[in-house]
């Protein structure tokens, strides 16, 4: 599901220039700059906050006309008619006291409403002096020449407030567009921070993946974060994997506050369950007071990434349970816990409920629908939904390609390789492991080597560790057991336990036996870090009637508290999914079983005579 969490960034322009600014990360470098320069070019003037009791046209004119430079005196010993009589000077009188002069700091700026607008600090009263004679400020005024009026909210709001704003929207805008030094400039330029301005940088940071980074500026932090600042932080922790450092995040929560806020608490499920602690994240979710669409799909996405389908589907039963209605996410990852245990009934109860609720179907529902039909044996119902899909991905082909393959028919899967091609999609690694692998499982040799070489010369694709796999595979089947060490021997990469382990068994279905003996001087080569390493040996050594070292290879085993995972399969039977395990005898049907597997051994035996 990958991400999870998905941010739109939102910018208000003040004075009504925008209404809100979406930005998508595909913004060219320059579109970026041009809007950071036109927020930075914004003159305080226009961030001033209007007052409801604003003056009104004749006051603000008498205002600007004082403010005028004086002109030259008339002629005529009669006043200026324009001159209100309060302010004309009697004989004898001192003349009115100057206003002391602005610093350049407090001189307004802007336009003539603009300017207009600072008057309404020093509302006029009918004792007051005329505009054209403005009273001498107090020593308060003059200390704070940025008083607010008496408006309190409604009135001007100071400059480093709103260059701090726009400081931090640049930030976030040039996080948005994948400009993390830009952002970081524009974050180191600014006078004071506070925690917004520390939110956009770590977000910043978080989109462009450099997440090292914006956990290093999640620490530098001198104010406490909030919401989004935490939820940031516990993305680029489970980005990185980094367990302990989304613990300590999530121990700073539990510190400030007894109960998780949704945002917090869905971040701390994402992160567990990228790090792969099913348990933890099992446990916040089940503290959690509140939970939504995004709590349910986080969980049970993880709960099947993490390979454990039966639990998922449980989940999604408690889901509905819950009253939470499932979007199109839920449901794709459902369809992919009912393929993985062959639980065909409760696939078809998810295609019916996307058909009765009337969802939309998407790219990411059909893929998932024919993944589900396929992987379940039905074949053909799966390539009706596939063709009924109006659009189709890479995705959406190799869903297909795999459910040919897996069923034996690699015939069918090269003619929709052939097709995808024709389509103009171009094929990507995946596609390859899946084609090789129906190859390999259908014993075509040619075709196999073919499309091998194809990845490369016409697609330009290094090939992977399992595609060398598969070649082994392919090559040791047809008893191509010198071809095939040639190969690993030529591999730009370490082979892995699996591919070694597929020459060894092309060597015991052909009978090379001694070429045994060349294996196990690689295989000890290898770092023993899981259970394949020493199965793989011990098979060797068996297989060369070493029971010593296979004993002792054996012990190593259990002394390490490793163990092989046994071969199960999976069979659903009136709505109810069975596991079958090798060795096993506890099954409560074993004796009914046990009958009909004895019946079919007969009629396989009659049919061979």
């Amino acid at each position: 599901m990958g991400g999870l969490i998905k941010y739109r960034s939102r910018f208000i322009v003040w004075n009504g220039v925008f209404s809100s600014y979406s930005i998508s990360l595909d913004r060219r470098r320059s579109e970026t700059r041009l809007l950071h320069a036109a927020i930075t070019k914004l003159k305080p003037p226009l961030l001033v906050c209007r007052s409801p009791s604003a003056p009104s046209s004749r006051a603000r004119a008498l205002s600007l006309r004082a403010r005028s430079p004086p002109s030259k005196p008339s002629s005529s010993p009669r006043a200026s008619p324009r001159t209100p009589p309060s302010s004309r000077i009697s004989p004898g009188t001192s003349p009115p006291r100057r206003a002391p002069r602005r610093t350049p700091s407090a001189r307004c700026s802007g336009s003539a409403p603009a300017r207009a607008a600072r008057t309404r600090s020093t509302p006029s009263s009918p004792t007051s002096p005329s505009p054209a004679t403005p009273p001498p400020r107090s020593a308060s005024s003059r200390s704070s020449p940025r008083a607010a009026t008496p408006g309190g909210p409604t009135g001007t709001r100071s400059r480093p407030r709103s260059r701090r704003a726009r400081g931090s929207a640049a930030a976030t805008l040039y996080g948005a567009c994948g400009e993390c030094g830009d952002a970081r400039r524009v974050f180191d330029e600014m006078a004071g921070r506070d925690v917004v301005s520390w939110t956009a940088l770590v977000s910043a940071f978080v989109r462009g993946g450099r997440f090292v980074e914006a956990l290093a500026v999640f620490g530098e932090m001198d104010v406490a974060p909030n919401e989004g600042t935490l939820a940031s932080a516990l993305v680029a922790c489970g980005r990185l994997g980094a367990v302990r450092a989304g613990k300590a995040v999530h121990g700073w929560c539990l510190k400030r506050q007894r109960e998780l806020e949704l945002i917090v608490g869905n971040a701390l499920l994402d992160m567990y369950v990228k790090c792969e602690k099913l348990h933890l994240a099992r446990r916040v979710f089940d503290r959690l007071l509140v939970r939504d669409i995004v709590s349910w799909t986080v969980m049970i996405s993880g709960l099947v990434h993490c390979r454990l389908p039966s639990e998922a589907l449980e989940l999604f039963n408690g889901m509905q349970t819950s009253g939470v209605k499932p979007d199109k996410v839920v449901l794709s990852t459902v369809l992919s816990a009912c393929a993985s245990l062959g639980a065909l009934e409760s696939g078809r109860w998810v295609h019916e409920y996307i058909e009765r609720k009337g969802i939309e179907w998407d790219v990411h529902v059909g893929t998932s629908l024919v993944d589900m039909y396929a992987k379940c044996g039905c074949l053909e119902t799966s390539l009706s939904i596939f063709h009924k899909m109006p659009v189709k991905n890479v995705s959406s082909w190799n869903a297909l390609i795999n459910g040919f393959a897996l069923h034996g028919h690699g015939r069918e899967a090269l003619v929709y390789f052939d097709r995808m091609v024709a389509s103009g999609l171009p094929p990507n690694e995946v596609t390859f492991i899946i084609v090789l692998g129906a190859c390999c499982h259908t014993g075509l040799v040619q075709e196999g080597l073919g499309l091998f070489n194809l990845m490369n010369n016409s697609y330009n694709l290094s090939p992977w560790e399992e595609h060398y796999g598969c070649m082994v595979d392919l090559l040791g089947r047809a008893g191509l057991i010198q071809e095939a060490y040639g190969l690993i021997k030529v591999m730009p990469m370490t082979p892995a336990v699996s591919t070694w382990g597929a020459l060894l068994s092309a060597c015991q279905a052909h009978g090379r036996v001694e070429f045994s003996q060349q294996i196990l001087r690689h295989v000890h080569e290898l770092e023993s870090s899981g259970s394949g390493f020493y199965v793989l040996l011990s098979n060797l050594y068996a297989l060369n009637d070493r029971w010593t070292d296979v004993k002792r290879v054996r012990g190593l085993l259990s002394e390490k508290g490793l163990w092989k995972e046994p071969g199960s399969s999976l069979i659903e039977v009136n709505g109810k999914t069975s596991e079958f395990v090798v060795g096993q005898t506890n099954h409560q049907d074993m004796d009914a079983i046990c009958a009909v597997l004895f019946m079919l051994m007969k009629q396989i035996h009659l049919d061979a005579l």
